[in-house]
């Protein structure tokens, strides 16, 4: 089985009005964006460390944070829009208790969604990746289409896609400004983190991306 849990008896979506408040994000850092542009690499082997809260903030407001009044956001959206959504599975991270929150840009915080240690989970359900299992946090990225699609019609599921290209690199290059180490992950069986994530039928996971310290 690629899940502990069968739908029926996987613990019940915590109420999302749990909001855990996250570090102000830093905004500016020793790494150049040419460093960072230049050092970028896949990584998929990491150290047992466990990732600071700090860490985690950063990689967020990366992904998918808000730099202005209006609610503009750190990555690029078809008439702002922003089809995407940001899940952290967390595992080993310091002062964060293991489980699947939902990243809220507005309030830069987590929003608890399930308690527990999911990554064996996930791994199953990318077709047992080790990178997933042996991370100390995962983030996943899904998209809302009928967000784009309701302006731009069919044309709006490739903006989608495009964006998720955008929210991915910019996670690349923070976890390099923190010396730390990712990988974009694609293969998976999108109704089984569906199912994982407690996600409605509107929301697709696009991209999987483990974070952790290199072993090299």
């Amino acid at each position: 089985m690629f899940n502990r849990f069968k739908r029926q008896d996987r613990p019940s979506r915590i109420n999302s009005g749990e909001l855990i408040t996250l570090p102000q994000p830093v905004l500016d850092s020793k790494t150049s964006i040419e460093a960072a542009l230049q050092e970028r690499r896949s990584i998929r082997d990491y150290t047992p460390e466990s990732l600071s809260i700090s860490e985690i903030s950063q990689l967020l407001w990366a992904a998918q944070g808000i730099t202005r009044l209006g609610g503009y956001r750190t990555a690029p959206s078809a008439g702002a829009l922003y089809p995407l959504e940001v899940y952290l599975v967390s595992g080993q991270v310091d002062d964060l208790a293991a489980g699947i929150y939902r990243y809220s840009p507005e309030d830069h915080g987590l929003h608890l969604v399930l308690t527990g240690d999911f990554r064996e989970d996930l791994s199953a359900a990318a077709l047992g990746q080790d990178a997933i299992r042996n991370a100390p946090a995962v983030i996943v990225i899904t998209g809302v289409f009928e967000r784009t699609t309701v302006k731009y019609g069919n044309r709006g599921i490739q903006y989608v896609h495009m964006e998720v290209g955008s929210a991915a690199e910019n996670v690349y290059l923070q976890a390099e400004s923190l010396g730390l180490g990712t990988v974009f992950i694609g293969a998976f069986h999108d109704d089984r983190v569906s199912q994982l994530l407690n996600l409605d039928g509107q929301e697709q996971p696009l991209c999987i991306m483990p974070v952790g310290k290199s072993r090299h």
